[in-house]
């Protein structure tokens, strides 16, 4: 079903990863704000590399700045995701190298005014124990919170469908994260196409106190509101009424092309509040 986003007043902003694909990254934050948004979200912006050179760095933030658009939310470094990597957070051995990529991340943030960002917990690894991995991640997030926290900064926690070796899959999984952690600048990314995917869309509301950061794609298929059958509208509803009053990123795949997977949604609740 497709959501009525007049229904609500929630703020949506484009996710450059998934959509404008069409586009070089680097070319995205314009036409996003050329389809009306006045803000962006990035998985990490540079490939497999945890520490990109200066120059790379650079030229992101000024195709941002240049769009004139915000960079709402921004993915650490998670490996090589094409691979199959999910993150670094509770990977044994890679602790320097997600700490440099870190550093990176928050230099970006703090030339762009980003405050949230999304830290991968990462799979399960053969030959450790979960245990040992469980510990090195709270260790790793409350390092990563203390980092963060300095300037008001958010980490949010997502779990993932499709990826069998990621160990957190239900929202009550990433919850016993931030329970262990005890971190408040730790918080949920609550995303509504794997919520749908795992069976436990029906309890977001229920975090909305959680939460810190909402992303949507309809199911199946991962594809924009009105191509599978979830009922995101009720979904969002649900969450503004248990005050999440955060931005919604569009994380899902066109069916077609970006713009035309846009007609749900009306240029004027593109920006943000009016």
């Amino acid at each position: 079903m497709t959501p009525d986003p007049t229904l609500h007043g929630l703020q949506f902003d484009a996710h450059l990863s998934t959509l404008f694909t069409e586009l070089p990254l680097l070319e995205r934050p314009r036409a996003a704000r050329e389809a009306g948004f006045d803000a962006v979200e990035c998985w990490w912006p540079f490939d497999t590399v945890a520490v990109p050179p200066d120059r790379e760095v650079d030229a992101f933030v000024s195709a941002i700045t240049d769009a004139g658009v915000r960079l709402v939310s921004l993915n650490f470094f998670a490996g090589d995701m094409a691979a199959g990597d999910s993150g670094l957070v509770s990977w044994p051995g890679r602790e320097a190298e997600l700490a440099d990529s870190v550093e990176v991340a928050l230099d970006i943030a703090r030339r762009l005014g980003t405050r949230r960002f999304n830290a991968l917990y990462g799979n399960r690894l053969d030959g450790v124990h979960p245990q040992e991995q469980d510990e090195v991640a709270a260790a790793t997030l409350d390092r990563l919170a203390g980092r963060v926290g300095e300037f008001g900064g958010k980490l949010v926690l997502e779990a993932l469908s499709g990826r069998p070796a990621y160990p957190l899959t239900t929202t009550a999984d990433a919850v016993a994260v931030l329970d262990r952690v005890g971190r408040p600048e730790l918080t949920l990314l609550t995303d509504l196409y794997h919520r749908a995917v795992v069976g436990d869309i029906d309890t977001v509301a229920e975090h909305a106190a959680h939460t810190g950061h909402v992303q949507l794609a309809d199911a199946p298929g991962r594809h924009e509101p009105g191509s599978g059958t979830s009922d995101l509208d009720r979904r969002l509803a649900a969450l503004e009424a248990a005050g999440y009053d955060g931005f919604v990123g569009l994380e899902y795949v066109p069916t077609t092309d970006t713009l035309t997977s846009l007609d749900w949604l009306p240029r004027d609740r593109r920006a943000g509040r009016r």
